[in-house]
């Protein structure tokens, strides 16, 4: 029987990293063998595309450029890790993968979701998440979070607008799919978040049954 695919979204700040972990264990404790991976990255030619991506860099990178290394990525991350997984049986959990495109390069940089669709279709065909956690948290507050962390990556050093666009554009993908996306309001206790998660999770689990 082929896995089902599971996604962790979000923009800056959220706590994907905690979450990722939170939803890793609550796998484990009912014994689903789970491939934990990234996007931009999860293959050694991917995470070196990420560095690519993430990297300040004085250069001003072109949007379509940023969109392209994206899906480079994400054709070797399919290609090498998400499919052979998936089709062996095993459940993949990934920080991030298509919505994340559509928030950041569609939403944030504003390119066309024509074009975004046109290389979705070339790289993913029909894979798509059964199961996406959006963890949803005011824009302010997530930026202040990132910040703590120390040195900002070439994201995460973006405008306040630019996190507007990501926002609102993840939040309409949820909207538009809501029988995919599982809305968790980030801004909560760490307890309810993960109490909402764990939610999100047995009743996903439970309509496979």
């Amino acid at each position: 029987m082929r896995g089902q695919f599971i996604t962790l979204e979000g923009g800056e700040g959220v706590g994907k990293s905690t979450n990722l972990a939170a939803v890793q264990l609550w796998l484990e404790q009912r014994g689903i063998d789970t491939l934990v991976t990234r996007e931009p990255g999860g293959t050694p030619l991917a995470e070196e595309i990420r560095q690519l991506l993430l990297a300040p860099r004085a250069e001003s990178v072109a949007p379509l450029a940023e969109l392209l290394l994206m899906f480079a990525a994400r054709a070797q991350h399919i290609a090498a890790a998400i499919e052979p997984a998936l089709a062996a049986g095993r459940w993949v959990l990934c920080d991030r993968f298509g919505d994340a495109t559509h928030a950041y390069q569609g939403g944030g940089r504003r390119l066309p979701t024509a074009v975004i669709e046109q290389l979705q279709q070339l790289v993913q065909a029909q894979l798509s998440p059964d199961l996406t956690l959006l963890l949803d948290l005011p824009v302010a507050e997530g930026l202040a979070r990132a910040g703590e962390r120390g040195e900002l990556d070439r994201f995460e050093a973006e405008q306040l607008d630019f996190f507007n666009r990501v926002r609102d554009r993840y939040l309409q993908l949820a909207a538009a799919e809501p029988q995919r996306f599982a809305v968790v309001d980030a801004s909560q206790p760490l307890v309810q978040v993960q109490a909402d998660i764990g939610a999100a999770l047995e009743q996903f689990y439970e309509s496979l049954q």
